[in-house]
């Protein structure tokens, strides 16, 4: 056979897995959507769409079924579904307190899940690993008969190495260079790897496509935990840096002279000045107080009227509105989502967040960014880490690995 034959061919087989790929991507992302909606969101034929849909239900992906009264003459289109029920990842989610692990069936369905305390002890990747793969292998052991694991994702707090999951950095529990993906993908022995990101990072993609930032292709994502993580979407994409490691957010400079310590080994970083802790001590709390009921504890005392807390509230909300000026004039976004704890605390602190905004932000910016709680809670993590499991099996819906 010529090689030019060959060539065709090969390029025609990419293209039929990128149509594959899309196709049910589009359902994934959006539920069940008619054969109709789909050729025209594809910019192809109805034939073309039904041979797709067809592969895609014979590997038990998607499933077609009668659509309801259409409103439109002639034969009803077709319904095209995602197999939530059988067809799933497992996706984690490392905290600096808990850790979570969760069935999530494809269209981004959270079947079950299991969650555990983690305790601040320093390096700990032998028990973090243990316990995850224990939960793992719990939830693959109790998915329905007959449904498939096409992949495993995690989100971890701390700046990821792409392509081998290796945690290059967690400051706040002092993991260095640690081969958290590889471990897991071991202990778990599902044949598959464990794809890891950054929860901050996959927590901006999954508001981008399922939650405050969706239709929106510039957006700035706050997560905060004990510090404060960022993801930034610019034109629809992540940006991720020639490393892996941009959108280090929670470690912009904001306050150089006087600035809080930071889990970094830098000052004054916007994590130190806004983080759990920096709420905390401007509250009075205790040193032993810690975690989300501590925050919530700290809203809720500000919602009392309690002074100390309320002016906490503002101390903060002052520090918090520096960091998203700057984030405001540095990448313009159509959006600023607060997710984390910062959902908790940005609504009641939002006045001075706006009063730093008007006051630094370019007027020609600051009048198309709009400010958001995260619509996903604290699973957008979660959803993000799901969302990056499913990676492999958009890219070849009919060649990915399966652990039935």
């Amino acid at each position: 056979m010529r090689k030019g034959l060959v060539a065709d061919r090969h390029a025609q087989g990419d293209g039929r897995r990128g149509n594959l790929g899309a196709l049910l991507r589009r359902v994934h992302l959006t539920g069940p959507v008619t054969r109709v909606e789909l050729a025209e969101w594809m910019g192809v034929n109805r034939s073309t769409v039904m041979a797709l849909t067809a592969e895609l239900a014979s590997a038990g992906l998607v499933r077609e079924v009668a659509a309801g009264g259409s409103g439109r003459a002639g034969r009803p289109s077709l319904v095209v579904r995602p197999a939530s029920d059988t067809v799933y990842v497992l996706a984690f989610d490392i905290a600096v307190d808990r850790l979570v692990a969760a069935r999530v069936g494809l269209g981004g369905v959270v079947s079950a899940r299991l969650e555990a305390e983690r305790p601040r002890a320093g390096a700990d990747l032998d028990s973090v690993v243990s316990v995850l793969a224990d939960f793992g292998r719990a939830l693959h052991h109790a998915a329905p008969p007959g449904s498939v694991c096409v992949g495993v994702g995690a989100s971890y707090c701390g700046m990821i190495r792409p392509g081998d999951g290796m945690v290059r950095f967690g400051p706040d529990m002092g993991w260095v260079d640690q081969a958290f993906g590889a471990e897991l993908a071991g202990r778990l022995d599902l044949g598959l790897p464990v794809l890891v990101g950054n929860e901050a990072h996959l927590g901006a993609l999954a508001e981008h496509q399922r939650g405050a930032g969706a239709g929106v292709q510039n957006v700035v994502y706050l997560h905060g935990d004990v510090g404060v993580g960022g993801g930034i979407i610019v034109s629809g994409e992540l940006l991720d840096g020639d490393g892996g490691y941009a959108s280090e957010v929670g470690h912009m400079l904001v306050n150089p002279y006087q600035g809080r310590p930071c889990g970094c080994g830098s000052r004054g970083c916007l994590e130190a000045e806004v983080g759990e802790r920096a709420l905390l001590d401007a509250a009075g709390r205790p040193a032993g107080e810690k975690g989300r009921e501590a925050v919530r504890a700290v809203v809720a005392a500000a919602a009392r009227g309690e002074p100390a807390a309320q002016d906490a509230l503002r101390h903060i909300g002052d520090w918090l509105g520096i960091g998203v000026a700057n984030v405001i004039n540095l990448f313009n976004p159509g959006v600023v989502i607060f997710g984390g704890t910062l959902s908790e605390v940005f609504p009641v602190c939002a006045a001075h967040v706006r009063s730093r905004i008007a006051a630094n932000v370019l007027p020609i910016s600051r009048d198309k960014a709009r400010l958001r709680v995260s619509a996903l809670g604290y699973d957008a993590t979660l959803i993000g880490a799901a969302e990056l499991g499913f990676t492999p099996l958009f890219a070849d819906p009919l060649g990915v690995p399966t652990s039935g």
